[in-house]
């Protein structure tokens, strides 16, 4: 039984303010795809190899971003490459391309961003999040259903995305305590084999 439960909390947000999270966004997906190369050269997308092979070379090429924004990144690719080369049903599985090379993965400049509790903290209604100048700080106000989550669930995964009408957005996945296994995509893989801030070049 699918147990996970997605909270999308919409931000409120200044020019100035969405300046700096559109270049935190441009500056992930430029991490992103430093790394894509990698998993298609190497055939690997675990995350903790993946971490071993690029995090000392994302570091001195960006600077800016973050020692754990670099980490989140890292999960980003190899989470993504989970979905096109490992989920059942995916055109991309690899064992259909055996004996071919894996496609290369670009990321566009609004890609998703993922946080975790080192680069983004909620306390009393106010949430602080990381951005390459700084943390930004915004002020949201939840349910008592959803406040509930976070005391009664383990939480998975916070994404900073931007909705089709291009208002930045932020996801909390939640599961159980005792869940393991990261949190199902917002959509079913049989209708978006590709995300769409994803292009596959080749093989």
């Amino acid at each position: 039984m699918n147990t996970s439960l997605r909270l999308v909390v919409p931000l409120n947000v200044s020019p100035e303010q969405a300046a700096r999270l559109t270049a935190l966004q441009a500056a992930f997906a430029s991490v992103c795809n430093e790394i894509s190369p990698v998993v298609q050269q190497t055939r690997c997308w675990n995350r903790v190899a993946l971490h071993h092979m690029t995090y000392k070379q994302m570091r001195e090429r960006f600077p800016l971003v973050g020692s754990q924004m670099v980490c989140n990144a890292i999960y980003s690719v190899s989470r993504t490459c989970r979905l096109l080369f490992q989920a059942q049903g995916s055109p991309f599985h690899i064992t259909k391309l055996e004996g071919r090379d894996l496609p290369l993965l670009r990321f566009a400049d609004n890609c998703p961003v993922y946080f975790d509790r080192h680069t983004l903290s909620l306390k009393g209604g106010e949430l602080s999040m990381y951005t390459l100048d700084g943390r930004i700080k915004f002020q949201i106000q939840l349910q008592v259903k959803d406040q509930q989550a976070f005391h009664e669930r383990k939480l998975k995964e916070i994404v900073l995305s931007r909705s089709s009408a291009g208002a930045f957005e932020l996801s909390f996945w939640f599961g159980e305590a005792e869940e393991s296994l990261p949190p199902p995509d917002a959509l079913p893989l049989a209708s978006t084999p590709v995300p769409h801030y994803v292009s596959l070049i080749g093989p």
